[in-house]
């Protein structure tokens, strides 16, 4: 290869759901496909969900992703709870 010769294979792709239009555009083939998979699994969670569920994961979801920590104290309190979820 020259220095005037061009590197092969892609600098970016886009991903566009034909559901809900949300594009993710990605710099990898991993991360394209990655990208893909997540979203297909997140259409997926969506649509066994009623709407009730649907509000209350949302705003869940607001919550624990606007404070990493606060995510990160629920997981370990949810690994130290008995089985019943009552323990204290």
């Amino acid at each position: 290869m020259t220095a005037t010769t061009p590197t092969c294979g892609w600098d970016q792709a886009v991903f566009r759901c034909g559901r809900c239009g949300t594009a993710h555009t990605a710099t990898t083939e991993t991360d394209y496909l990655k990208a893909v998979g997540v979203h297909g699994d997140a259409h997926a969670v969506w649509d066994r969900l009623n709407p009730i569920e649907r509000d209350g994961l949302a705003s869940i979801l607001r919550t624990i992703l606007s404070a990493p920590e606060l995510a990160a104290e629920l997981l370990a309190l949810a690994d130290r709870q008995p089985a019943g979820g009552e323990g204290r």
